[in-house]
């Protein structure tokens, strides 16, 4: 984004603003309704079926447009996808709020997800197209503070509309929260963000309709068994990974013909194979959400149904993790251009060290006096996680061609809430066997923070192969030499 003159457009820093405020609300809205569940049931009366589908459908549709919505992104301009998707997300919250029965608030959900995961995308887009350089680290920085504030303090804001408005409509303005901020981002966005080029082809030639219903089966595949697996168990849909797999091997075979006949691909694989840092960036995204992400159930279950606390006491007790994570993702956008991929190595060990005080000093202590206790190692997890996912994002997009920073971000994002989702199966079920035993809630709590550790452990060991993959004092510039040289081009 520059000026005539050539030089960096002042306006970009509130673009980036404008789009991370929007960029918030989306995230938002996958944490803040489980706090309004309770709300929702005496509100609407709404079936325990019902409920998982509010929940669960909306990271479900989500996760599923990721990738398209990032290619549409790339061939329309993202300032247009971003106004479509923040307009649509808007009209669906507003359904979703004004909702008289469980079927008509499922399907708001489902569609605010499609256009929440539409939105998403052209978030990291932009920061591609808007940045360069050093500020390019900073902006991400900032992108990761939004991720992680939105995750953490989601059940805190859920718990003061709930009080603020009562228990039987507060959960319909969780929903209308986002009509006013949504509509003042749009008038913003209107301002503030660049116009894309005039295209020279039809859009039609741009899309791979095939692509998109190969990768879409494939997601889905993944995702449906996953958020449905509380409900359904894992025996139910066994088939669909299968299917999934097959789906998938199908879309890397299709796109590589794509892309040899000279066509526009959805997701061109090569990203994966010749772009520098992207498939272990990639990787170690998904593995950490598998971790990070679960977490947030695990505790609103351990201190609302084990421990007797409110919603809000729920949320405030793990606002630690947030308040780390917001002063260190700031910095860590700063440092990655020094430390590169140890400032992620750091991170991981703090959130290993965190998670895992944890789970030991948690089962320990009264009730009454566990918040206190935990606060401080959930504010060194959290200190640690925002020196992972801001930088791990600029680490895996830097060396992508910006024509293709819609699609590679949502790709990256595609695989954060598969992790997510799995992250998500994996410890609510420890923790179900953990209680199941002769332990408890205490029980469940050590296993289920035993299993995040694991799996972030695992993402150590990827960020520890990316790191010896690469000589220790490649400068980056060679890296953006490699970005200038790369066939994706």
């Amino acid at each position: 984004m520059t000026s005539r003159t050539g030089e960096p457009d002042p306006r970009r820093w509130r673009a980036l603003a404008v789009t991370l405020t929007a960029g918030f609300m989306s995230l938002l809205d996958v944490s803040i309704v489980n706090v309004a569940l309770p709300s929702i049931q005496e509100g609407l009366g709404a079936t325990d079926a019902g409920v998982q589908w509010i929940v669960s459908g909306y990271a479900l549709t989500f996760g599923l447009v990721l990738v398209s919505g990032g290619r549409l992104g790339d061939a329309v301009g993202r300032r247009r996808m971003f106004l479509i998707a923040l307009s649509a997300f808007v009209l669906t919250s507003a359904l979703a709020g004004a909702a008289v029965n469980e079927t008509m608030l499922v399907v708001a959900r489902l569609l605010q997800g499609m256009a929440a995961g539409m939105l998403t995308p052209q978030n990291s887009g932009l920061i591609q197209e808007l940045f360069s350089g050093a500020e390019r680290g900073r902006a991400f920085g900032a992108f990761g503070t939004t991720v992680s504030l939105s995750t953490a303090v989601g059940p805190v804001l859920g718990g003061v509309i709930i009080g603020l408005f009562g228990a039987e409509h507060g959960w319909r303005w969780v929903f209308f929260v986002n009509i006013p901020i949504g509509v003042l981002a749009f008038v913003l966005a209107l301002r503030l963000l660049p116009k894309a080029p005039r295209r020279t082809t039809s859009l039609r030639s741009q899309l791979d309709f095939v692509g998109v219903v190969l990768l879409g089966l494939a997601v889905l595949g993944v995702l449906y068994p996953l958020v449905r697996s509380e409900q359904d168990g894992w025996g139910a849909l066994w088939w669909m990974p299968l299917v999934a797999a097959v789906c998938a091997v199908a879309f890397v075979w299709w796109e590589r013909r794509v892309v040899r006949r000279g066509g526009a691909p959805l997701l061109d694989v090569r990203l994966f194979t010749e772009t520098p840092g992207y498939a272990t960036g990639a990787a170690i995204g998904a593995v950490y959400f598998a971790g990070f992400a679960g977490i947030w159930l695990v505790f609103a279950l351990y201190f609302q149904q084990g421990l007797g606390y409110t919603p809000l006491e729920s949320g405030l007790v793990v606002t630690p993790f947030a308040i780390g994570a917001a002063v260190s993702a700031t910095l860590a956008g700063r440092l990655v251009g020094r430390l590169g991929r140890k400032l992620t190595l750091i991170g991981l060990c703090l959130v290993v060290v965190g998670l895992g005080a944890v789970g030991v000093i948690g089962p320990l202590v009264e009730a009454s006096v566990t918040g206190f206790a935990v606060a401080l190692p959930l504010l060194v997890a959290g200190f640690g996680g925002g020196m992972v996912i801001s930088p791990n994002t600029t680490l895996t997009l830097e060396a992508v061609p910006t024509r293709m920073a819609g699609v590679a971000g949502g790709a990256l994002q595609t695989g954060q809430r598969i992790g997510t989702a799995i992250g998500v199966a994996v410890l609510a079920s420890v923790f179900h066997v953990g209680i199941d035993s002769e332990g408890g809630y205490e029980a469940g709590l050590r296993w289920a923070m035993l299993s995040a550790v694991a799996l972030v452990m695992l993402a150590l060991v990827l960020a520890v192969f990316d790191i010896r993959r690469r000589p220790a004092g490649e400068p980056r510039r060679r890296r953006r030499t490699a970005r200038a040289a790369a066939p994706l081009e």
